[in-house]
């Protein structure tokens, strides 16, 4: 079998930044996928399943109510080496266009206090699995990132 493009990206010289990871075109329209990039891969510790659940929560909550980009979100989740999200877009874009909106998004993310949204048996399969504090704490981690971000960190690495 052919190996798929985000396999062919060298992961040991990928930074924590946005990355565009694809352009599918579905009709007329173009489905632009980033690659929301967190955490360092095979360098530093991986997010766990708590807080990658509760940020999946926030941040699909808050990109789907966005005023001008919430009816552009196809999807928002977890990668499953859970070093960052996908992010899929309807819209023809580029790293720096999706920028203002994901630091608004992160710093909802890192703000974010009280009930997460979506968290109870009634909506969600595995309720139990969620940590507001460290979805808090990696929220302003990734601000660091996105407040400070390079062309390094908008671009794949060659």
């Amino acid at each position: 079998m052919e190996k798929i493009a985000s396999f062919t990206i060298d992961h040991t010289r990928l930074l924590p930044g946005i990355y565009v990871s694809r352009k599918d075109h579905i009709g007329n329209e173009v489905i632009t996928t980033f690659d929301l990039r967190m955490t360092r891969p095979n360098y530093e510790p991986v997010m766990n399943t708590a807080e990658v659940h509760t940020i999946e929560h926030l941040g699909a909550t808050f990109l789907r109510n966005h005023p001008e980009f919430g009816g552009k979100i196809v999807y928002f989740g977890p990668m499953g080496c859970r070093t960052g999200f996908y992010l899929l877009l309807a819209g023809d874009y580029q790293s720096r266009d999706i920028l203002q909106l994901m630091i608004e998004t992160f710093e909802f993310i890192r703000d974010y206090k009280g009930e997460v949204p979506g968290a109870c048996a009634k909506d969600c399969g595995n309720y139990l699995d969620m940590n507001l504090p460290m979805a808090n704490y990696l929220g302003k981690k990734y601000l660091d990132v996105l407040y400070h971000i390079t062309d390094e960190q908008l671009n794949y690495p060659a």
